[in-house]
């Protein structure tokens, strides 16, 4: 409707639309384009109105050369904080705005492509707050002298290494660690499949879901999924397992603290570490 009217007045005030070969020029670094309105028009009895499915095309491939994501701020090996950084996106709004003067006006012009920035999930500040009050530790022990299962488990200690997970969400390790593939690093060492020991990508894996489930199984933490191995696994008691495949089991969790909680894991020698910390107004129902 908004559309229409808009059209609407132009034609009372400016009077037949008529793009004419008239251009635009978008420059932002390695972005150069020209963009030609009569590739954005509808010819209509003796006017033309623009095509809005080849607009919002146009601007969805901008939006894709322009984004940045945005990153969130981390703790490093000495527990020092990794400022988070801004992300970008395109304005679509300020965009369309210069397209349809520009566009209407029968001018050329030349513009830097509007962006206006995206801000991080978890800040310096809220890291600050959330890094110094423990809340649970858990470590189990591997053998280094397995090359191909310890380069799994430090993979997967990495990728759940620094995360946040803000109150009342879930975690999902599959979510988080990803798909567990050679083009990622990863390699193939031993697993358990319906009792009996196989080699797979991304065998270890388990080992640093299990130590994470002992960490978090506490008040205030919700198991939402866990699923144990059909066989006893020698890294953690009977029963105390959390068993993950990407095309299988996940384990997943949810925090009900009232403040966010950060998971820091390493490996240290033939060690997993998982730590919990939260704030420490932090408090569960």
């Amino acid at each position: 409707m908004f559309r229409v009217i808009f059209i609407l007045v132009l034609l009372i005030f400016v009077g037949p639309i008529s793009a004419s070969g008239e251009k635009l020029i978008i420059t932002e670094k390695d972005i150069n384009e020209t963009i030609f309105y009569n590739d954005f028009t509808i010819p209509y009895t003796d006017e033309l109105f623009i095509d809005w499915d080849k607009v919002n095309l146009l601007l969805d491939k901008l939006e894709n050369e322009i984004y940045q994501k945005p990153v969130n701020a981390t703790l490093d090996k000495n527990d020092q904080i990794i400022p988070e950084k801004q992300g970008a996106r395109l304005n679509r709004s300020k965009f369309l705005t210069i397209f349809m003067n520009s566009f209407y006006g029968q001018s050329s012009k030349k513009i830097k492509l509007p962006k206006k920035n995206t801000f991080p999930k978890v800040d310096s500040e809220l890291l600050s707050e959330i890094k110094s009050n423990e809340l649970e530790s858990y470590q189990t022990y591997f053998k280094e002298s397995n090359k191909e299962r310890t380069i799994n488990i430090r993979l997967a200690v990495k990728a759940i290494n620094n995360h946040v997970v803000f109150p009342y969400e879930e975690f999902s390790f599959n979510n988080v660690v990803g798909e567990r593939t050679k083009e990622r690093g990863y390699k193939k060492a031993p697993v358990i499949v319906k009792g009996e020991l196989a080699e797979d990508i991304g065998g270890g894996i388990c080992q640093v879901s299990s130590t994470l489930f002992n960490a978090v199984n506490l008040k205030g933490i919700e198991i939402v999924e866990r699923y144990s191995h059909s066989r006893s696994v020698p890294y953690v008691p009977p029963g105390k397992d959390a068993t993950v495949s990407w095309w299988g089991p996940d384990f997943v969790f949810k925090n009900n603290y009232s403040h966010p909680v950060l998971i820091r894991a390493k490996t240290e020698g033939g060690k997993v570490i998982v730590t919990l910390y939260s704030s420490n107004d932090a408090y569960h129902r």
